[in-house]
């Protein structure tokens, strides 16, 4: 690794930006932006772990139901990164950072059935979705409306997956459990 440094810009400062937003409702948007990315990280995780674990008659079904839904969350949070970036600021980046700005807390490494990974898939997205629906009124109260319309996108990503994980545990089902458990 290199050792020698020339840092461009510090972590957790906004520039003026060519978008023409304030600096000051620059910062708040960003912060915001910031915390919704480290979410998105830690949503990504969990739901790739459980792509991976994965087990049951129900398997690729949901195999490839989680891989759509993580694949979407890394794409979000690529674009909140380079929202952030436009508007000034530095996108949180490493591992230790990112844990350290999330709101919402993720499974230990456990391996659990498939019905409580989906549940603590759905309780994380509906914080999630609690989040955006805060940072998008902030965005649009502080005029920045390209902002609230991404998270607005976003949005209703998030809000189309946590319907479906919910479709996913309800108790109607084709599978007859073993009369040997």
């Amino acid at each position: 690794m290199n050792t020698q440094k020339t840092i461009r810009q510090p972590a957790d400062t906004v520039e003026a930006n060519a978008l023409r937003l304030d600096t000051e409702k620059a910062a708040q948007i960003v912060d915001a932006l910031n915390t919704d990315l480290a979410d998105a990280y830690v949503l990504y995780h969990q739901l790739h772990k459980h792509h991976w674990n994965v087990e049951g008659a129900e398997f690729l079904e949901i195999h490839v139901f989680l891989q759509e839904v993580y694949e979407d969350v890394e794409d979000a949070a690529d674009e909140l990164a380079e929202r952030l970036q436009a508007l000034g600021g530095v996108p949180h980046a490493s591992m230790t950072t990112l844990a350290a700005n999330a709101t919402v807390e993720p499974e230990d490494e456990d391996v659990y059935d498939v019905r409580t990974s989906l549940a603590n898939d759905l309780e994380m997205m509906g914080d999630i979705i609690e989040s955006y629906r805060q940072h998008i009124e902030l965005a649009e109260g502080l005029g920045d409306y390209a902002t609230g319309e991404m998270l607005r996108e976003q949005l209703e990503t998030i809000e189309e997956h946590t319907h479906h994980i919910e479709h996913y545990l309800e108790d109607d089902t084709l599978v007859l459990e073993s009369a040997t458990k």
